[in-house]
């Protein structure tokens, strides 16, 4: 038998967006699926339908935070140029996180204590990354990069990129701040610093 239409793609979407953004407003202890239907327009039925239980559903919210921040980070045009490349991953990581604030912290910010994403969900979450992986194993092949463990680069790069989005989200950069302008300055420059020091003279700014 089909599954009732009110079960739907764009339902689940839709619960999974309003289930983020409680959790984002108010904290995990927020996540009501009775409210969570209410909010939707639809039943406890339906949400347990679609999800199963409670840690089932952020399981599919870390999973579908995932999704987008893959593919995003997989359209990402690359020019070949590890530095260039590492910064348009960067815009792209900040992209995702401003279209998506309210999965961004069950993704990276273990904003739901006691959570553990399964194995399915795990293995989606590591193969966002093979982009910025495969950038930087090539650049120390090359000979571009400075010859380092490929997860020291990888880390340093993520831990400015979230730092700096954190930040934003948070709200806790000065008003007058440029952040667009000042968030690539800061990935080149960082990028810029795994450099060979014969492949130092870009400009970080």
């Amino acid at each position: 038998m089909a599954r009732p239409r009110t079960h739907d793609e764009a339902l689940r979407l839709k619960l999974l967006d309003r289930a983020g953004e409680l959790i984002a407003a108010d904290g995990p202890k927020a996540l009501s699926l009775r409210k969570l239907a209410a909010d939707a327009g639809t039943s406890t039925t339906a949400v347990y339908s679609l999800f199963g239980s409670k840690p089932d559903l952020v399981n599919a919210l870390y999973t579908e935070g995932f999704r987008r921040f893959g593919a995003r980070m997989a359209g990402t045009e690359l020019t070949g140029d590890a530095v260039d490349d590492l910064v348009a991953l960067g815009s792209a990581y900040r992209a995702s996180a401003l279209a998506d604030p309210h999965l961004y912290g069950i993704m990276f910010s273990k904003s739901v204590p006691g959570f553990e994403p399964n194995e399915d969900a795990e293995k989606l979450a590591r193969k966002t990354l093979e982009p910025l992986e495969a950038i930087i194993r090539r650049a120390i092949a090359d000979g571009v990069f400075s010859d380092v463990p490929p997860e020291t680069v990888a880390v340093g790069c993520w831990a400015i990129v979230h730092g700096l989005v954190s930040l934003e989200l948070t709200g806790n950069l000065p008003e007058e701040f440029d952040v667009t302008g000042s968030y690539e300055r800061a990935l080149r420059a960082n990028a810029s610093g795994w450099l060979r020091p014969q492949n130092s003279g870009n400009d970080p700014s």
